[in-house]
């Protein structure tokens, strides 16, 4: 069975430094599963660097594609720590930051980790096209925010989703999606797409270790689920 994660670069890059923390428990989370014949594709963000360095290259005058690349570079440096973390943990992980989607597919190693790819393209979409050349069939997102909400958890009022379903997170997706490196996105309009072609069920939950092993697992948690079929926002 394969899996594939999503790691916001919030999750391994706080405020000011690497959140070592979380680094070491989430690779022991992924040890135990790997060492039971479980396979995992991991898809990081860029997170705090990459919003720092693509602002900085527009006030110097870049354009759009240049901010892409500089964050791009940061998504890699967090997965290169991440894949240090995992190697540290005795996770049977490959050695280095994959950027083509078949090289992950064939690799022989049962943790594969990815940055971001082209620019354009955000790591959501990254994440979902891993899952599609994986023939995975469940994406575990995971970021500072625990579930998804209606309108900005921020908000009054803001009510959490237990359940949606794709066209669902689509409408929430197009609120927030701005094609812009360093942005925060809820998920990315092309993700969505490609979820949903796939039929791939996405689990949203946050940076707690015990909530990302029940949705890997396929148990009850506390963040929100996407699949086809659910007929309306937040229905249970």
């Amino acid at each position: 069975m394969s899996v594939v994660i999503s790691l916001g670069g919030s999750t391994i890059f706080g405020e000011e430094e690497p959140n070592i923390a979380f680094l070491t428990s989430f690779s022991q989370l992924i040890k135990r599963f790997s060492s039971d014949g479980m396979r995992f594709g991991i898809v990081v963000g860029g997170g705090r660097p990459a919003r720092m360095y693509a602002n900085a290259a527009r006030k110097l005058g870049a354009g759009e594609y240049e901010a892409d690349m500089v964050a791009i570079r940061s998504t890699r440096q967090n997965a290169h720590l991440l894949i240090l973390s995992l190697f540290a943990a005795g996770v049977d992980v490959h050695n280095e930051v994959l950027f083509d989607f078949e090289e992950a597919k064939t690799a022989p190693r049962r943790v594969v980790v990815m940055g971001g790819t082209i620019p354009g393209i955000t790591t959501d979409t990254d994440a979902v096209l891993l899952a599609e050349a994986m023939r995975a069939k469940k994406l575990v997102n995971v970021s500072r925010v625990s579930a998804l909400y209606d309108r900005p958890p921020s908000e009054e009022g803001a009510k959490k989703l237990d359940k949606i379903d794709y066209e669902g997170l689509e409408r929430l997706a197009v609120q927030s999606d701005k094609r812009k490196a360093g942005t925060n996105f809820l998920f990315d309009i092309v993700a969505c797409r490609l979820a949903a072609r796939s039929n791939i069920e996405l689990h949203f939950v946050g940076a707690d270790v015990g909530e990302i092993a029940k949705a890997i697992e396929g148990k009850e948690h506390g963040g929100t689920v996407v699949m086809k079929n659910i007929k309306s926002l937040g229905e249970n």
